[in-house]
């Protein structure tokens, strides 16, 4: 088989595929560098307790908006709602308050999204073509608008975007509480053994993806062997991901639809 670059034009082909899981990782670290947002995720997530599970949903509302249909969206939307509803927690001495519908939090977490998506796409097979990064930025605010954001506060365009998450990126700070999701999120207790298997890739590849200041302040091992590895990687998917089938590449996106849908029974998160 020839390989090709891969190249994809809108939200619905980029966020449908499994090549971005790679980058999940580096999305909740980033998002939990947000203090506030750390410190809501450290008192009401569920990644000690239900690893999968917390996956599985985050997930299912991103394929839900970026390829699903209205009413796929509809019910990602209620479930999403109905856990964020209560998650509030107020200022207390050093620690800010936390609002799971704080459309500017909304917006840092849709950010985060986009940035993952377009670093893992250019790490593995380069930049996107401008034309097409344009159209699938416009696409992505829905990830935020699909819940409380207002469309206003999505960045106007990408020069933008690249305005706001330099600020946002400089005044991220790696709490204790952060930390102990990260510990959490990266060497779960309660995960299965598919799960495990792939973690050490996992760890890897967020580490890489990671900026250096942020990836000091989380204490994740890095250096010129850790490096290495982290390039070898890339270049085995950038070699390897171009020729796996569509229904390989699908699979993570068909099967959280599928659940939400209530098509397909969730996997129990069996060790």
């Amino acid at each position: 088989m020839r390989w090709e670059r891969p190249r994809w034009g809108s939200m619905a082909e980029l966020g449908s595929e499994a090549l971005l899981i790679g980058a999940g990782g580096y999305a909740i670290l980033m998002q939990i560098a947000d203090p506030a947002v750390g410190r809501g995720v450290a008192a009401h997530s569920g990644f000690v307790r239900d690893p999968v599970g917390r996956l599985r949903n985050t997930l299912a509302y991103s394929y839900a908006v970026g390829c699903g249909t209205t009413e796929d969206v509809r019910r990602a939307v209620a479930l999403v709602n109905a856990a964020h509803r209560a998650v509030r927690d107020d200022a207390d001495g050093d620690r800010p308050a936390y609002d799971a519908v704080d459309p500017q939090l909304q917006l840092w977490v849709a950010a985060t999204l986009w940035d993952a998506a377009v670093r893992m796409h250019e790490v593995v097979f380069g930049a996107l073509d401008a034309e097409a990064a344009d159209r699938i930025y416009a696409e992505w605010v829905a990830l935020g608008t699909s819940l409380q954001m207002p469309a206003e506060r999505w960045p106007a365009d990408r020069a933008a975007f690249d305005r706001y998450w330099r600020a946002a990126v400089d005044r991220l700070t790696v709490t204790d509480e952060a930390r102990s999701v990260a510990d959490a999120l990266l060497h779960p207790v309660a995960a299965p053994l598919w799960m495990r298997a792939a973690l050490p890739l996992g760890r890897l590849a967020t580490a890489g993806l990671l900026p250096p200041r942020l990836r000091r302040e989380y204490g994740m091992p890095w250096g010129p062997r850790r490096r290495r590895r982290f390039l070898l990687l890339l270049a085995v998917t950038r070699l390897v991901y171009p020729l796996l089938p569509a229904r390989i590449r699908h699979w993570p996106r068909d099967y959280c639809l599928g659940v939400l849908r209530g098509t397909r029974r969730a996997r129990p998160a069996a060790a």
